[in-house]
């Protein structure tokens, strides 16, 4: 590891007069990466890269610079790929970028893994790869790249509210645009990391996507089972030029027998580890294709955990107060809203405080036959690209279509996030129904409660939406929860049906 100027940093020095460096987390062999604090943003966490100290060479600080530009231009594309934000240089002329801090393990520490995480965690993966493949924006030209250094130690894996586990792609340090006119050597200008690395790569060829299809399989297998496909003698260059090139990966069977692989993604596997790049898998898409149908057949689906970050409530009898109820009553449908089946948030006063209440629309028929339903809400937070909530409540009745009323909340609004706030001091939240018929009067009012849990949950995200840097993605976010929306719908269905009948 080389020494840094910034391996102590002073406790009054300023980064560009913003950013605290704390510590240096990790080196590697284009940068040096150190935890520091956003000053400008309320002093939150946040990771700069600075080029090393050896590295001079006026290509070597393109390619970094390069790096800033890739990650914060992919990251604006997908959430599985780490976002930078901010770049500068040094008064000592040293480039760095801002990236967002992440809290999680490396892939490396968690393999092997069981087969419902493999294949959780192998999807996020390949949509990652698939956003770089297909390239950014610059001048008007689409340029899609290669990461060239796909392995465990380079795949970061967080806590997530809606998929359990995020995967995040880090390091493309040595990515490289197909249609770059730059000269690769063979030997001498190697880069990469020789047991992941494609025959081709070795050979210093020119690489497209599917010399990462061949990084994806190594690192696939060795999710799997813990080892790689090949182990020769020495971990020198000529070891695994000889490994690559002409020796068949092992059997993964004979790696771990007591796997219990469907035929078909061990089939997968091999493919990706083909000595010649067209008799692998051709894109990232095929792969994506096998991995999500299989994930989503019935042997092998996740069960979704109605726990932690995303909080699922169930509400039976729960009762307002009546002078909450009665206030609720006499509200009339705002002017500014249009008459028809919608549901919004909004704060009213009470004679004990300002509290979230939801307002929703319906015609009398349905307000009759939901009248009995029991409620259930389900909270969802996405901090990446941009903070996000999706609050959704379900009315349901056995003998009735569920009625979903969701509501996506942007949360780097300041009144949104006050709305959360009184939401979460509440054990319950008013449903304040209307009909669509004249004079669209409130008909009746139901409570939905929130546990415990839950309320100090939406105490968190609201307190980390006002340390999160600024981010202009809102639709983004929004179209990610909507995505994530109706897979979660399924799978509450699935936990409501099979609860035991409960008489009202």
């Amino acid at each position: 590891m080389n020494q840094s100027p910034f391996t102590s940093p002073s406790s009054t020095g300023l980064l560009a007069n913003r950013y605290q460096l704390k510590q240096l987390i990790g080196s590697g062999g284009m940068g040096e990466v150190f935890l520091a604090n956003d000053i400008l943003l309320g002093g939150i966490p946040v990771a700069i890269k600075f080029l090393t100290q050896t590295v001079v060479d006026t290509n070597m600080q393109q390619d970094f610079a390069r790096e800033a530009l890739m990650s914060a231009a992919l990251s604006q594309k997908s959430i599985h790929i780490v976002r930078a934000y901010d770049y500068g240089v040094n008064d000592k002329k040293k480039p760095y970028y801002v990236m967002e801090y992440l809290c999680g393990k490396s892939l490396k520490d968690l393999i092997p893994l069981p087969l419902p995480m493999f294949l959780t965690l192998s999807r996020q993966i390949c949509l990652g790869l698939q956003c770089a493949h297909q390239g950014i924006n610059i001048d008007g030209k689409i340029c899609p790249l290669v990461h060239r250094d796909i392995k465990p130690a380079n795949i970061l894996v967080i806590p997530d509210p809606i998929l359990g586990q995020l995967v995040k792609i880090l390091d493309f340090g040595i990515a490289k645009f197909l249609n770059s006119t730059s000269k690769t050597s063979t030997i001498r200008g190697f880069n990469g990391t020789l047991p992941y690395c494609s025959p081709e790569q070795l050979d210093g060829e020119k690489l497209d996507s599917r010399s990462d299809i061949y990084s994806l399989g190594v690192m696939m297998f060795e999710m799997l089972t813990g080892k790689k496909p090949w182990q020769p003698e020495t971990d020198y260059f000529g070891a695994w030029y000889k490994a690559h090139h002409f020796e068949q990966p092992k059997a993964i069977a004979d790696v771990k027998p007591t796997l219990k692989l469907p035929h078909n993604l061990n089939s997968l596997i091999m493919a990706c580890l083909a000595k010649k790049a067209s008799d692998r898998p051709q894109n990232i898409a095929e792969i994506l294709q096998f991995l999500t149908s299989l994930e989503q057949s019935n042997c092998y689906s996740v069960p979704i955990t109605i726990t932690s970050n995303s909080i699922l409530s169930r509400s039976l009898n729960s009762k307002l107060s009546i002078t909450v109820e009665q206030n609720c009553k006499q509200l009339l449908w705002p002017e500014n809203k249009p008459i028809q089946e919608i549901v919004f948030p909004r704060i009213i006063d009470t004679v004990q405080g300002s509290m979230t209440t939801l307002w929703l629309m319906l015609s009398k028929q349905e307000t009759k036959n939901y009248a009995l339903s029991t409620r259930y809400n389900q909270f969802i937070f996405i901090t990446s690209p941009h903070p996000m909530l999706l609050w959704v409540t379900v009315l349901y009745n056995r003998q009735l279509v569920p009625k979903w009323l969701p509501c996506y909340l942007d949360m780097q609004n300041p009144q949104n996030c006050r709305l959360v706030s009184f939401l979460a001091e509440n054990e319950c939240y008013p449903l304040i129904f209307f009909t669509l018929e004249a004079p669209h009067s409130c008909t009746s009012v139901l409570s939905s409660r929130i546990e415990p849990a839950g309320r100090q949950m939406l105490k968190t995200w609201v307190e980390q939406s006002q340390s999160l840097p600024p981010a202009s993605q809102p639709q983004l976010s929004k179209q990610i929860l909507k995505q994530q929306y109706k897979q979660v719908q399924s799978r509450i269905l699935q936990h409501l049906e099979s609860e035991p009948k409960v008489v009202l």
